[in-house]
């Protein structure tokens, strides 16, 4: 078995991670565009909108997560939504997905961030056993809406 590497993604990394990327949207109902995918990761890139980090093993590609940089106004600090994390079906169960949390948690420490946030399917206990076990609460003081314009 390959040790496995956790690492900040750069643009020169747009290629391996658009099809996990790619993947990941699938998981969640979506049709597969390879195309819409990469051009959607090379807007975060190009205009420093998120912080990827990108897992593998050996040489192959296995999983990511995305930071979205946000700021919370009553603490006047940054914060980051964990909006994506994935890892390749085949790869799971390996505890890629937690270190790739413990990276997003570093990174978030390094640069005096207050807090970083998540959201989850409510049937996915896979998720939510992960995240508590990596020490995440899940907010029992805010209730989420959202509006769709």
């Amino acid at each position: 078995m390959n040790s496995i590497t956790i690492r900040q993604a750069v643009l020169s990394d747009l290629d391996t991670i658009a099809p996990l990327f790619d993947s990941y949207r699938q998981f969640y109902g979506r049709t597969s565009d390879i195309n819409a995918a990469r051009e959607f990761l090379l807007n975060r890139f190009n205009h420093g909108e998120s912080v990827l980090f990108l897992a593998s093993t050996g040489d192959t590609p296995v999983g990511f997560t995305q930071l979205y940089p946000s700021f919370s106004s009553v603490s006047l600090a940054r914060t980051f939504i964990l909006n994506d994390l994935f890892v390749a079906p085949a790869e799971r169960r390996q505890g890629i997905a937690s270190q790739l949390l413990t990276a997003a948690v570093d990174y978030a420490r390094n640069v005096n961030a207050v807090r970083l946030s998540l959201a989850t399917e409510i049937t996915n206990q896979t998720a939510q056993a992960l995240y508590l076990s990596a020490g995440w609460k899940q907010d029992e003081q805010f209730l989420v809406y959202h509006f769709t314009p």
